[in-house]
């Protein structure tokens, strides 16, 4: 086996690994925004944590091939409407409306930092 084969060995499975990495990553975040009691603003219309999913999962399969990274899931799928340019906006009771991008990086921080 020559070096260039070992580096392809080496490279495929660090792939592999990164995107197992990041399949469980953007599976949590998809849980989180299911399980979650706040509202999923959507160009001025309110929806469900449930109703949310079944949008990022749509937009997520559109952008498969797009997506390397969690960060990129975030980007693509789960931050603002195509059509409108509109950020999607997260309210919670008691807090300030933000952007979904925004929640959606800080849960993934927590979860990254209990993964350690």
């Amino acid at each position: 086996m020559n070096l260039n084969n070992v580096f392809l060995i080496l490279l495929s499975a660090l792939s592999l690994n990164v995107f197992a990495s990041s399949e469980d990553e953007i599976n949590h975040l998809l849980n989180f925004v299911a399980s979650t009691d706040c509202q999923y603003e959507r160009n001025g219309t309110m929806h469900s944590g449930k109703e949310a999913v079944e949008h990022i999962n749509k937009k997520y399969a559109y952008y498969l091939d797009d997506i390397e990274t969690t960060e990129d899931f975030i980007k693509y799928s789960a931050t603002k409407s195509k059509m409108s340019g509109k950020y999607y906006k997260i309210h919670c009771a008691g807090n300030s409306s933000v952007k979904s991008q925004d929640w959606l990086l800080t849960e993934l921080s927590v979860y990254r930092n209990t993964q350690k």
